[in-house]
């Protein structure tokens, strides 16, 4: 009979509770609640070899930096790359059948990547499916990370919607709509009881596209045909925080500009997304209320990587932490690969954060984004209680600016899912005959509990890695 628990060793450990990495700490993991039990430090000056008892995990070695599994905290799992087909088609023309399909392998990218959370924000234009593919996830029907998801994202009337010059045609609708302060609580309300975890608001958004549609078409178009405007007043802002809290669920908010970002701080929205721009000066006001409220800001710099606002996006980034607002690292993944979701560590890093301060970003920043303890775990950090979600670099990302790509080693509930950078098959998920399941059952017989991690699930399918090209844009 395995052992209740098993320990994972290290040499090196990045504890982002402390921002540091700290030598020979070792994770005890209970098996049956893939939680951990206790992580300890072992004594710098003991010569006795390391007592590795059976179902134990070595991940010590030169180089190797052992960490929580990330959390991407803007996810769009059924959109892939924008430079493969746009969102507009991917929304209008993908049956229901191929965006599902593709999710499953986006899960699994992402899990190998080391991404053991995702908070997904809006299926775009499949309705509560992503409610649905986090309970698949959840009973182990397919790999991937753990799910937050907000089904459809709530938008004002002719908002964030699928354009069209033909107004008979048909098509999906894209968000949520709703207007007034009872009917933004009335989303709210329909958005919870659809099963989501997370409200999310487009705060503002480019709904004048029909005003100069196409604008390259058009002999001599204005120097700015569609910019984001705000789609709700400050008081209906307000009723959707207000709404969600008697939920106990987080609210995000989409901000393409500074000064609808602000009005969504002032309403005191866990997250804002996004704010590429600042045409109207509001930085400061933005600052002064994620602040006040404790806001954190989830900025998507690897969707801004090929705008024209790129650079000034990573500034406004640095000032902003400078100053001492909170981030959470989530790249908007799905407009680019999934499974390239750490390009977005790697931007805050170039735009001047600290990797310690980066890695707390995409751990227990993200574990915050997700709502805090109103998520129902814990997990980003190690501590007693918390979910043994736990991922190994072969590199030190203090040493080497590729390093967060390397993921050798990811468990997720303690269960181990890829080893010495190869995913684990899973021969398992094939059926059997009953005489053969009746002898497997006797071979069982006598266990007092499940073993969840004694033997390894294994993935019958490799995930080629994602080549990040082309440009992007927010969702």
């Amino acid at each position: 009979m395995p052992r209740k628990t098993f320990t994972l060793h290290s040499s090196l450990l990045f504890d982002p509770k402390k921002k540091a990495f700290l030598p020979n700490v070792s994770i005890e993991i209970f098996r049956a609640t893939g939680a951990i039990t206790k992580a300890y430090t072992r004594p710098a000056s003991s010569s006795s070899p390391l007592d590795l008892q059976d179902g134990d995990i070595d991940l010590r070695g030169a180089n190797r930096v052992v960490m929580p599994g990330f959390v991407d905290s803007h996810t769009h799992i059924f959109l892939h790359a924008y430079t493969e087909r746009d969102a507009t088609e991917q929304m209008r023309d993908e049956s229901p059948v191929e965006r599902i399909v593709r999710a499953t392998h986006h899960a699994r990218a992402a899990l190998l990547a080391g991404y053991t959370t995702y908070r997904d924000l809006g299926t775009e234009s499949l309705g509560a499916a992503d409610t649905n593919l986090r309970d698949c996830i959840n009973r182990n029907l397919t790999p991937g990370p753990r799910m937050f998801v907000a089904t459809e994202a709530l938008a004002s009337s002719g908002s964030y919607e699928i354009r069209r010059e033909n107004p008979h045609l048909h098509v999906p609708r894209a968000s949520d709509p709703a207007d007034g302060i009872s009917g933004v609580r009335a989303a709210v309300r329909r958005r919870v009881g659809a099963g989501a975890d997370i409200i999310k608001f487009y705060a503002d958004y480019r709904r004048k596209a029909l005003r100069f549609p196409r604008p390259q078409s058009i002999a001599f178009p204005p120097a700015r045909p569609n910019p984001a405007v705000p789609l709700y007043t400050q008081e209906e802002m307000d009723a959707i925080v207000s709404e969600a809290r008697l939920a106990e669920i987080p609210v995000a908010a989409h901000a393409g500009e500074t000064r609808a970002a602000t009005m969504a701080a002032r309403a005191g929205v866990t997250t804002v997304e996004h704010v590429f721009e600042d045409t109207h000066d509001e930085l400061s006001a933005m600052i002064t209320a994620m602040l006040a409220n404790k806001v954190i800001w989830v900025p998507t710099l690897a969707t801004a990587e090929l705008t024209p606002f790129f650079e000034s996006t990573k500034a406004r980034v640095k000032a902003a932490h400078a100053a001492g607002v909170r981030l959470a690292a989530g790249g908007d993944t799905g407009t680019f690969n999934h499974g390239l979701n750490a390009r977005e560590m790697e931007l805050m890093v170039e735009a001047g954060i600290s990797v310690e301060d980066v890695l707390e970003a995409c751990t227990v920043g993200g574990w915050e984004a997700c709502g805090g303890d109103l998520c129902g775990f814990r997990f980003g950090w190690f501590e007693e209680g918390n979910r043994a979600d736990i991922i190994a670099l072969d590199a030190d990302p203090r040493e080497d600016r590729r390093a967060l790509r390397k993921v050798g080693f990811v468990m997720k509930d303690g269960r181990v899912w890829k080893r010495d950078g190869r995913a684990v098959e899973d021969a398992d998920r094939v059926p059997r005959w009953p005489e053969e399941e009746e002898e497997e059952g006797e071979e069982e017989e006598g266990e007092e509990w499940t073993d969840l991690s004694g033997a390894e699930p294994r993935m019958a399918m490799s995930v080629p890695l994602p080549v990040l090209r082309g440009s992007k844009s927010a969702s």
